[in-house]
């Protein structure tokens, strides 16, 4: 059932792209069925970003249901989910694009192993309606002409360590992998006013001291922030350089939608103050003459007062 829902509707969407696109090189396709994933996914990373950015925000209001509930965890619980409803916040919307992700690339993965292992199965595992296309008819009557590679370069069926010896291009695209997906994270992780680390939280706690949700939330993102790059490493070596390819080129398009998204939010901030700004400084100015007008109004009727008794 996975495997006609998630693995060949991915795996078919990957074959037209490679058909269809001048050269036929399954770099290229892998490159640009991953920015059309990536594009697809962009208004929920939009929503997960402000998200985010919401949780941030009520980070002080958090502290003061903690401080209010004095130890007590139903109440602390019951004003913090009323906190949210009113906020229309949901603490587990967060997951969202990573439960879509996970079904992509393990389908993916699937796929690609499959034409790794057999280069026929682009043909055996592939919708009908695809095999009228010209470039698989060709494939069809001799599939040599298929392109495993990234323009040539690299053979994205072979792992780092294989069969045939060790293979220093899919260490690049595994290092390169990490590396962006260190950034990426990189980019989201709050930078708190305290940053001290799990093993200090955990040892206060030990001693009675109860540990603040925030700030045990911020230690772990802290931490994961070398163990998941790591961990993706680890994986990826293990690999056929086409996953490393997809994850690379997955992390630098979320990169550059995550980088876009809170530019924007920046700029909509800066229009707001500088709005408020605008009104502060008008105010200001208009304060001024408006005294200087009550002080010559107020000389001018005693002026007129003195001439009176005159």
């Amino acid at each position: 059932m996975f495997t006609t829902i998630i693995v060949q509707p991915i795996f078919n969407l990957l074959v037209l792209i490679y058909a269809l696109i001048p050269g036929h090189n399954f770099g290229l396709a892998i490159i640009l069925f991953t920015i059309l994933v990536r594009l697809l996914l962009y208004p929920l990373l939009r929503k997960q970003l402000h998200h985010a950015k919401a949780m941030r925000e009520l980070a002080p209001e958090l502290k003061r249901i903690k401080k209010a509930a004095a130890g007590d965890r139903r109440k602390e619980s019951a004003m913090t989910m009323e906190l949210y409803k009113e906020r229309e916040v949901n603490p587990f919307s967060s997951i969202g694009l990573l439960l879509i992700q996970v079904p992509i690339l393990i389908g993916l993965y699937i796929g690609l192993r499959k034409v790794i292992v057999n280069p026929h199965a682009i043909l055996d595992f592939s919708y009908p309606s695809l095999h009228h296309l010209s470039w698989m008819k060709t494939l069809s009557t001799n599939i040599n002409h298929f392109d495993n590679s990234l323009f040539g370069i690299i053979d994205l069926s072979r792992p780092v360590s294989g069969p045939h010896g060790f293979y220093f291009p899919a260490l690049i695209l595994a290092a390169l992998s990490a590396g962006m997906q260190y950034f990426q994270s990189k980019m989201l992780l709050p930078k708190p006013e305290d940053g001290r680390s799990l093993k200090s939280i955990f040892s206060e706690a030990s001693q009675g001291k109860q540990a603040d949700s925030a700030e045990v939330s911020a230690a772990v993102g802290r931490s994961t922030l070398v163990f998941i790059p790591a961990l993706i490493f680890l994986v990826s070596i293990q690999l056929a350089a086409a996953l490393p390819l997809y994850w690379f080129t997955s992390s630098f398009v979320a990169y550059l939608q995550q980088r876009r998204i809170l530019k924007e939010d920046v700029r909509e901030a800066g229009k707001v103050g500088l709005k408020v700004t605008t009104r502060t400084e008008t105010a200001a100015d208009s304060a001024p003459k408006s005294n200087k007008t009550l002080q010559t109004k107020t000389k001018n009727r005693r002026r007129k007062h003195k001439k009176g008794r005159k």
